[in-house]
């Protein structure tokens, strides 16, 4: 059986899923979620699967183990997509373990623990501009206060899902029992070109990055274009722009593994072409798989900063508005996932993930794993050009289908090849 074809052809249809005139947008409890969700019920039952929305407007399907009385092996990803979005972002760790559960009951093999295929309802957080919302319902990490939150057109979280046909008064029954979980699994497509360059259609993941986010202010004296000298100036946008190239060195030539990213510049007042910036502000996005290395970058950007500042005799001030530990994924669970891809005959690659993932809001709740995908074109990811081949589709669904059958708690056990 091939399952790729079948899967590039779901999400063909999740694609068409959208509230936009053009592109797909789908965001959390509107219509085109509804839409999406009731297709992956259908999907999920039509699997064998018990299935139904949660109070919270995830999509949960459970499939028997032959023990129910064993933790619970769950995975999935998200069904939301940013504005604009491809096509297999979130949605092919939906259906390809729902694939895979579908080959299971066709052949009437029920593994040791049960598996449940969650398709969350929040990732991105492009509505309520809070992210992972549908997995921090079962990870015990979901916030009340976020029901209060208001969309751009005044609507709280609250009576949206009420319009959905949630529970937002119910929204605790959500959190799992962490001890009644095996185990977290998410396949995702890479969003990135490492497996791409290197030929290989799988990857195992071995930490999803963590993040700091920095808002700076450059304040130097706003002045006359045409009057004030050169050596005398001090140009908010002059030094904002040397710090936005420090920090990019910073990462370049560091040997640890970071990448850092300046997104943002505004010029006070939003500038004019006679007028030299006396007030710049920028971010700053830093990540690493490594806390450690991640804290001693930040400052060491802050440093570089300063010194720029000094020199150019402004002032630069920070805000840091946001950070996320790394999640490391468990080494047991990376050499399973490893053990079936060498049973497949794919050659075995760990990296860590510079995005940031569902996953990540199981690390100390559960353990976690996640199988990455290769994502073609150039690895282009959160753009309609998000390329993913049927024959990648494949064997990554054959790969986690290996993992199912052949799960444990403990070391592996001899792989089944599907």
């Amino acid at each position: 059986m091939r399952f790729g074809p079948t899967i590039l052809d779901q999400a063909e249809y999740l694609a068409s899923c959208t509230h936009a005139s053009a592109g797909i947008t789908r965001t959390y409890l509107s219509r085109a979620h509804r839409k999406a969700g009731d297709f992956l019920v259908q999907l999920m039952q039509d699997a064998g699967m018990d299935a139904a929305y949660d109070a919270i407007g995830n999509v949960v399907g459970r499939y028997a183990g032959r023990d129910e009385t064993a933790p619970v092996i769950v995975t999935g990803s998200h069904q939301d997509s940013v504005v604009d979005a491809g096509r297999y972002d979130g949605v092919f760790g939906i259906l390809s373990p729902i694939a895979c559960i579908a080959d299971l009951n066709r052949r009437g093999v029920h593994p040791h623990n049960p598996i449940e295929v969650v398709a969350f309802g929040d990732e991105e957080g492009v509505r309520f501009e809070v992210t992972m919302i549908g997995s921090a319902g079962l990870a015990g990490s979901f916030d009340p206060s976020w029901l209060d939150r208001r969309d751009d057109q005044g609507t709280t979280m609250r009576d949206a899902l009420l319009e959905f046909g949630g529970a937002p008064n119910e929204w605790a029954t959500v959190r799992r029992d962490p001890s009644r979980i095996a185990c977290f699994v998410e396949s995702h497509i890479e969003q990135g070109p490492v497996l791409l360059n290197e030929g290989l259609p799988l990857g195992v993941v071995t930490a999803i990055a963590g993040v700091s986010r920095l808002r700076g202010t450059v304040l130097g004296i706003a002045g006359h274009a045409g009057t004030v000298p050169m050596p005398g100036r001090r140009d908010a946008l002059a030094a904002a722009a040397e710090m936005a190239l420090a920090i990019e060195n910073l990462a370049l030539k560091n040997e640890a593994p970071i990448v850092a990213t300046v997104g943002k510049f505004a010029v006070a007042g939003g500038g004019a072409i006679n007028v030299i910036p006396g007030r710049v502000e920028f971010t700053v996005d830093l990540r690493s798989p490594d806390d450690a290395i991640r804290r001693d970058a930040v400052a060491q950007l802050v440093d570089l900063c300063q010194a720029i500042a000094k020199r150019r005799q402004v002032q630069v001030e920070w805000q840091r508005f946001f950070d996320l530990d790394a999640a490391p994924c468990d080494e047991a669970l990376q050499d399973q996932l490893a053990h079936a891809i060498k049973a497949h005959g794919v050659g075995v690659r760990r990296l860590p993930s510079g995005a940031g993932h569902d996953a990540m809001k199981f690390a100390g709740f559960a353990r976690i794993a996640m199988l990455f995908v290769r994502c073609g074109n150039g690895g282009i990811s959160h753009n309609p050009l998000e390329i993913m081949t049927a024959e990648d589709a494949d064997i990554a669904t054959r790969v986690l289908l290996s993992f199912f059958e052949n799960f444990s708690s403990g070391s592996m056990v001899a792989s089944h090849a599907a």
